[in-house]
């Protein structure tokens, strides 16, 4: 296990204040709680953020997610327990973090659309956009899991 590489909250407040005012965003906003969660989840896991994962699987069964379901997220196209609706943000939150690789493939996009009201798809894909930008500053400062 590393040490923590850099203090980033205490040497740029302003900018760390910025990333807390697009996750306020987000909850004002009428994306689901839980469903944001499973997307931080993913989004974490893709990216290997440890401290992300550890808040974020913490964060989702307060809010009453399943055990299953929180386990079932790496492997969520083959497991029966999301929605249509979930999926589309699962595939989104995967073209978006990968987005090098996959240049968000119009089909995905419209699956998405599909689901979510233009408001809703803003929030989403700011969400999404945010939790990547969470995964990279925790990544790079090597920001230890929180017990």
């Amino acid at each position: 296990m590393s040490s923590q590489r850099i203090d980033l909250p205490a040497l740029a407040p302003e900018a760390y204040e910025a990333m807390r005012g697009l996750e306020a965003y987000i909850r004002q906003s009428r994306l689901d709680r839980r469903l944001y969660e499973l997307i931080k989840i993913r989004a974490s896991q893709i990216n290997g953020c440890v401290f992300c994962l550890n808040m974020h699987t913490r964060e989702a069964r307060a809010l009453g997610e399943t055990e299953q379901r929180i386990y079932a997220l790496n492997a969520w196209q083959e497991a029966p327990y999301y929605t249509e609706k979930e999926r589309a943000a699962l595939a989104l939150t995967e073209a978006i973090t990968l987005i090098a690789d996959t240049r968000v493939p119009d089909e995905v996009f419209e699956a998405a659309r599909q689901h979510f009201d233009e408001k809703e798809l803003a929030a989403l894909i700011i969400g999404i956009t945010t939790i990547n930008a969470w995964n990279r500053l925790a990544i790079t400062a090597r920001v230890p899991p929180k017990d």
